[in-house]
């Protein structure tokens, strides 16, 4: 896709779904352990609920499932017993469950504090500016692309609503890469350690801990991501 209308259009999905996720909300309880997450970026389930954990800065261990994809959907399926879309474990409480509103509601009840803000709560509208946000990214982070597996999961710190980071993300998706997302929505408490990490406040920045690469700037890390993984037999 050209650079341009690729940028501009993920500017668009920000813009349709009013950024939601730009900007922690009231957090609650921090998780022990990170919470494991089912999902492939262009689902419009999947982005509500990437939307409440960046608002309540939780991070979680993705687990990319485009279709077509055979290295985590059929983890799922025998896991849960359907290729059903978002999924979520966590590992704090035991508790795994599908459904997007039901996994927002017990997230915001866990890890929270006061109601589901309106924007990422259930509802017709919500649905349909979320339909609309991946309709306007042409299906970007919806199907599988041949790949290796990488031996440990690499790492990405970015916010749900970042035009580049969305980019970044639908390339992990498309690959099966697995990741840990690390939010830091305005307001973040996780943006001063990070700042001190990376040396600057800018995201998406990509850790791969399987080659030593720390990178910024998400054109550089989609030529890195295809240019180590992508099987381009």
């Amino acid at each position: 896709m050209n650079r341009l209308l690729d940028v501009g259009s993920s500017v668009l999905a920000s813009v349709v779904r009013l950024g939601a996720g730009s900007q922690t909300g009231r957090v609650g309880t921090r998780p022990a352990q990170r919470l494991v997450l089912y999902e492939f970026e262009s689902c419009p389930f999947c982005r509500k609920v990437r939307e409440a954990f960046s608002t309540l800065d939780l991070e979680a261990e993705v687990r990319p499932c485009p279709k077509g994809g055979k290295r985590f959907r059929e983890e799922l399926v025998k896991r849960g017993g359907k290729a059903q879309f978002p999924y979520l474990v966590d590992p704090n409480t035991g508790k795994e469950m599908y459904e997007s509103d039901e996994i927002v509601r017990y997230l915001y009840a866990a890890y929270g504090q006061g109601d589901v803000p309106a924007l990422l709560a259930g509802g017709p509208l919500n649905d349909v500016t979320a339909s609309m946000a991946s309709a306007v990214r042409f299906g970007a982070g919806t199907r599988s692309k041949a790949s290796t597996a990488p031996a440990e999961p690499l790492e990405l710190w970015s916010y749900e609503p970042s035009p580049f980071c969305r980019i970044v993300r639908e390339r992990l998706c498309a690959l099966e890469l697995p990741y840990v997302l690390h939010n830091v929505a305005k307001g973040s408490g996780a943006r001063e350690a990070f700042a001190e990490r990376s040396g600057r406040m800018m995201v998406p920045y990509l850790v791969d801990p399987n080659t030593g690469t720390k990178m910024f700037e998400s054109a550089d890390i989609v030529a890195y991501l295809d240019r180590t993984y992508a099987s381009h037999a």
